[in-house]
């Protein structure tokens, strides 16, 4: 495929969906992963290795997206992610990863909905699609996961495709969020778990009901963070953190002195 355009052919390559430009970041990052990161990987056994599936996870720092691309790509599946469109400007790195079939997404506008075509575009072709559902860095105090929203839930009732919720636990300790130092040694142990696929069996077909659309979400959120209770070894809070009822910004650092 060329960098300028979006591919909507079916999945080809070994690991299942990867390209040149795919393998070429892949080459290049692994083995500065494997340098810094220790793996603990749990459960790569119920990634399904062909047909289009939706991965989500939690969302720590700026890391995580590169280890948990690491934990899909080295198990079988060369995902496909929906992007701040803004990386995809950055000379090179933005070639490559759209090159690599990453989809570009301007959030918070009223073009994010070209994004969710798309997504059921890679789908329909049999790609394996990531989704960070929090859309941003948890803001959760604890790093707990926050509320999801709900544009995961509704392409799973819309295309019938499988969910199959994550979590991760580490790369905070490698890139603290919105942070700029990296910790390169000792290696950090970064955790990635996977879990059984979500049912949502409850709500087909109710992908244009917006309560039953929330509650889906929920359902995927709940299920992300009894993954991460298993790495952390303890509780979430009762109350999901909303970030619809604080005052911080939607997206971008938060902690910043505004």
């Amino acid at each position: 495929m060329s960098g300028t355009e979006i591919s909507y052919n079916p999945p080809k390559g070994k690991p299942l969906g990867s390209n040149f430009a795919f393998k070429l970041g892949a080459g290049i990052m692994r083995p500065i992963l494997n340098a810094v990161v220790k793996r603990d990987w749990r459960g790569a056994e119920k990634l399904p290795k062909s047909g289009a599936g939706i991965v989500v996870c939690n969302h720590l720092s700026y890391l995580d997206p590169l280890t948990f691309t690491h934990f899909l790509y080295n198990n079988g599946r060369a995902p496909r992610y929906l992007g701040k469109e803004s990386v995809f400007r950055v000379p090179v790195i933005g070639w490559v990863i759209k090159a690599a079939g990453q989809i570009p997404v301007n959030r918070e506008s009223k073009d994010a909905i070209k994004g969710y075509t798309h997504a059921i575009a890679v789908l329909k072709a049999g790609h394996l699609l990531g989704v960070y559902p929090e859309g941003t860095l948890t803001r959760d105090e604890n790093l707990w996961p926050m509320k999801g929203k709900t544009g995961v839930a509704r392409l799973a009732l819309q295309t019938g495709v499988p969910v199959y919720p994550c979590a991760s636990w580490g790369p905070e300790r490698v890139i603290p969020p919105y942070g700029k130092k990296i910790k390169l040694f000792p290696r950090t142990k970064v955790s990635v778990i996977m879990g059984d696929q979500v049912d949502l069996s409850k709500w087909k077909g109710k992908a244009d009901d917006l309560a039953a659309v929330e509650e889906a979400t929920e359902a995927i959120m709940d299920e992300i963070t009894k993954l991460l209770e298993v790495i952390r070894g303890g509780k979430a809070p009762a109350i999901r953190f909303d970030p619809k009822k604080s005052n911080l910004p939607r997206t971008g650092d938060f902690k910043k002195k505004r």
